[in-house]
């Protein structure tokens, strides 16, 4: 597996499963199944309702702690210092772990500078051993990094070929934060899968799409947590190492970015306020 090294010197495998939208009872044994195809970097978050499920598939399979790379997210509910100290105990104790390889600011929303105070000693004492946020715009990302000691590892942002943030990433490069995608598929809309542009990479290499979209996030250096439930394509979303798409094709691809979600703006008033306010727990 390829890896990135974050700004501390962690390495993150640059593929990893992802459980957004997948079920708490169907969790654990798409997490089993993730784990026996090859997957060691694992994500989820307090949001979605999954964390136990994780646990136990991680308790389960007998993979030693240290070779797994485990990340959850703070929701927004449970912003500012102590609430956040909180909410990583209890994140901790649904995955039944003692430690976290990576703890995220799921929103750009609420006392964020608070839970960073917070996730910088957590990370100091080793019980995170990163820190990150998703979901924040680069001037949201400058605040933080500019007015706090540690700056981010991660900022794990909507990243496909219909929205590539080039921009974005320069920047981060800059700053020294690794860009992390979710939505790596942009979920099948403006019909990816069947895309001529994407088809076509991948009859030539006789590949399916979603491995010419996952190779071409790789050669970018963009972490990405596909998500799936089937067991054979979990496989198919690990076996992207073993060939490259030429630099025509790279930018064949970059000429489908949009520049735009394709999901929502967080910089969009109704959207900060329905996300601001969502509660996920009492």
């Amino acid at each position: 597996m390829q890896t990135v090294t974050l700004n501390n010197g962690v390495t993150m495998p640059i593929l990893g499963f992802g459980v957004f939208q997948i079920a708490p009872e169907q969790t654990e044994q798409a997490v089993t199944d993730a784990l026996a195809a090859g997957y060691r970097s694992l994500d989820t978050a307090a949001a979605y309702g999954n964390e136990e499920a994780v646990g136990r598939a991680i308790r389960n399979s007998g993979i030693p702690r240290e070779d797994l790379f485990v990340t959850t997210k703070l929701w927004v509910q449970d912003t500012g210092e102590e609430n956040t100290k909180r909410a990583f105990e209890t994140s901790l104790a649904k995955l039944g772990l003692d430690h976290l390889d990576l703890y995220l600011i799921h929103q750009p929303y609420g006392d964020v500078h608070g839970s960073w105070r917070a996730m910088e000693n957590l990370n100091r004492e080793g019980r995170a051993r990163a820190i990150g946020v998703s979901n924040f715009h680069s001037d949201r990302l400058v605040d933080l990094v500019d007015r706090n000691e540690i700056t981010p590892a991660v900022n794990q942002i909507e990243t496909h070929p219909f929205h590539q943030r080039a921009a974005d990433q320069a920047l981060m490069r800059e700053r020294g934060v690794q860009i992390e995608s979710w939505g790596g598929f942009a979920e099948g809309k403006n019909n990816l899968f069947t895309h001529p542009v994407l088809s076509g990479i991948a009859e030539r290499h006789g590949r399916s799409v979603a491995q010419v979209v996952l190779r071409w996030l790789v050669q970018r250096e963009v972490v990405a947590i596909p998500k799936s439930v089937r067991a054979d394509r979990m496989k198919e979303n690990l076996d992207v190492f073993d060939f490259e798409l030429t630099e025509d094709q790279m930018a064949a691809i970059t000429t489908l970015d949009t520049g735009a979600s394709l999901f929502f703006d967080h910089r969009d008033p109704a959207s900060v306020s329905r996300i601001g306010n969502l509660r996920v727990h009492d």
